[in-house]
């Protein structure tokens, strides 16, 4: 294949594809708390989602699917009660704005809107599934006499 023909439009190269306790709460939040739009949705058999895709300005930033999906055995990080050593780091507009956003649509906030030494300002948020997510504005440029000592 040449050119684009093996990304989807409005795919990126990675997305990461989520394991949530419900879809249709989760799309809610999602569309509350961060202000992503809803995509492709699909439904099983028995009329259950069973795929969602959901994007962020123009393109999808997030798939997910429940539980149990598909034959497999994935928790949530909230019902396995393991905390992922990953976090889903987003650029937005606004960071006090969607942290504020976050809060109000029930997303706990684990690190108010600060900004850092490498030029983001970020807020760290915990969405109800238990996946961390860090959103950020672009601020200013890396200060190499703001980091901390390593």
């Amino acid at each position: 294949m040449g050119g684009n023909e093996a990304l989807p439009k409005g795919a990126n190269w990675l997305t990461p594809y989520l394991t949530v306790e419900d879809p249709g709460a989760s799309i809610n939040f999602y569309e509350k708390a961060f202000g992503f739009n809803r995509g492709n949705v699909m439904e099983g058999k028995d009329g259950n989602i069973m795929h969602v895709e959901m994007g962020y300005k123009d393109t999808t930033i997030i798939m997910f699917a429940p539980e149990n999906a598909w034959g497999s055995t994935m928790k949530t990080p909230a019902h396995s009660k393991v905390e992922l050593p990953i976090n889903l780091y987003v650029y937005c507009e606004n960071v006090d704005s969607i942290a504020k956003q976050a809060r109000g649509a029930g997303a706990q906030v684990l690190m108010e809107p600060e900004d850092m030494f490498w030029g983001d300002r970020i807020t760290k948020l915990l969405d109800p599934d238990g996946y961390t997510w860090t959103f950020a504005t672009k601020v200013g440029e890396f200060d190499p006499s703001k980091m901390p000592p390593m």
